[in-house]
């Protein structure tokens, strides 16, 4: 494997932290600011992630069959971007609706590619290694830009976030330069083995896999509890004017998490072997219930804190063990990035629902009140990963459980 690919994969990672997610927990305070209430930006913050979920399950079978990942992961950069800086020069509903639209169509390509990017530079053996690097550098760069972010924030209001934004999405595509296509190898960033013909993607073939419908199914629940509630303590803030500054509350509630998630991750990475998918999850899950009745329990700014050190920790887990179980679970078929569009296809389902539900129960009852749902959603997920653990040991990852 090059050297310098990977290195200029982890640049990418770093970078593209910040273009992904568009404006992120910075949304809510922006529409906000501009007199929007919460259950209708919580609906079209729900139909960016409707219109990203409906992409997911095509980005995966197009990295699958893609023969120039980096081409198409620069024009989505480009394209999430350009459609971000419309929502400065206009806030009306259409607007934002597109933008929406649109970011979260580009972003739900995004995993599939650098999964698929990694194993083609990596191969099976050091794939696990170097996605722990990829998030730990992802999460660096989603502190860094939050540390500016916030700085930003405070002496230029929320409408610098966007330069900031155009700044990281023009040295991720630099970034991208520095990965030589030669070192990727098609065939194995589909997860075939060597010397294996390509194989047409089958979605049959994944319907099938009881373990990544599980893990799909439990991950659902876990992102329909989880999605909402960082951008909903922002909210909390914005709604209660002259505690603390909106934009800096919400950078710190990023940074914190992100610190939390870079040694998090790397841990992650060198303990699969060891402590196992299905123990690493279970952690991660664990984290999840605590989370949001932490945040129900009281309003008090500096609740966040330990929040947000809970989010770093199942976040930091999750970016890591989820992408490695699935790439050993299909291993050898061809599917790895339709499998990885399979599972974030159900994440999708949760996340894209999270915003519209906890906005709605906010408006008529109390962001305590959703936050104490979001706890029992959390709790859910936790007890089905346990009750079909027999299932999730298929042969191919049983020494890893």
């Amino acid at each position: 494997m090059s050297i310098r690919s990977l290195q200029a994969l982890c640049l990418t990672s770093f970078f593209i932290a910040d273009v992904r997610d568009g404006l992120g927990p910075f949304l809510g305070i922006f529409l906000t600011q501009r007199h929007w209430q919460p259950d209708d930006i919580g609906l079209l913050m729900t139909a960016g992630g409707v219109a990203g979920l409906l992409a997911t399950l095509p980005a995966g079978f197009i990295t699958d069959a893609s023969k120039n990942k980096r081409l198409i992961l620069a024009l989505l950069c480009v394209l999430i971007t350009g459609t971000t800086l419309l929502l400065w020069l206009s806030q009306a509903n259409a607007v934002v609706a597109f933008s929406q639209i649109v970011s979260g169509i580009c972003a739900a390509f995004v995993g599939p590619l650098i999964t698929g990017i990694t194993l083609g530079l990596t191969g099976q053996k050091g794939f696990s290694a170097q996605m722990g690097k990829n998030e730990a550098f992802n999460h660096g760069g989603n502190f860094i830009t939050a540390l500016i972010a916030g700085g930003i924030a405070w002496y230029w209001g929320i409408g610098g976030i966007f330069i900031l934004m155009t700044c990281t999405m023009l040295l991720t595509l630099i970034a991208l330069t520095g990965i030589r296509s030669s070192d990727i190898d098609d065939n194995a960033a589909r997860g075939l083995e060597s010397g294996a013909s390509a194989q047409v993607p089958d979605f049959s073939v994944l319907a099938k896999n009881k373990p990544l419908l599980i893990t799909g199914l439990t991950l659902l629940l876990f992102h329909l509890a989880n999605a909402a509630l960082l951008p909903m303590l922002s909210m909390r803030v914005a709604a209660a004017p002259g505690a603390v500054n909106p934009g800096l509350y919400a950078a710190a509630t990023v940074i914190i998490s992100q610190l939390v998630m870079i040694p998090v991750a790397i841990w992650t990475a060198g303990r699969i072997d060891r402590v196992g998918y299905w123990r690493l999850i279970m952690l991660a899950l664990l984290v999840m219930p605590v989370r949001a009745a932490l945040a129900a329990s009281s309003a008090a700014p500096l609740m966040m804190v330990p929040v947000q050190i809970l989010d770093g920790v199942a976040a930091g887990v999750l970016g890591v063990v989820v992408p490695s179980f699935i790439v050993v679970l299909l291993r050898g078929n061809g599917h790895v990035n339709a499998g990885q569009s399979v599972v974030m296809l159900m994440q999708g389902v949760g996340a894209a629902m999270s915003p519209a539900l906890t906005g709605m129960i906010a408006g008529h009852y109390s962001f305590a009140t959703a936050f104490s749902v979001l706890s029992v959603i959390a709790l859910t997920a936790l007890l089905i990963w346990w009750r079909y653990a027999p299932l999730l040991s298929p042969p191919s990852c049983r020494e890893t459980r």
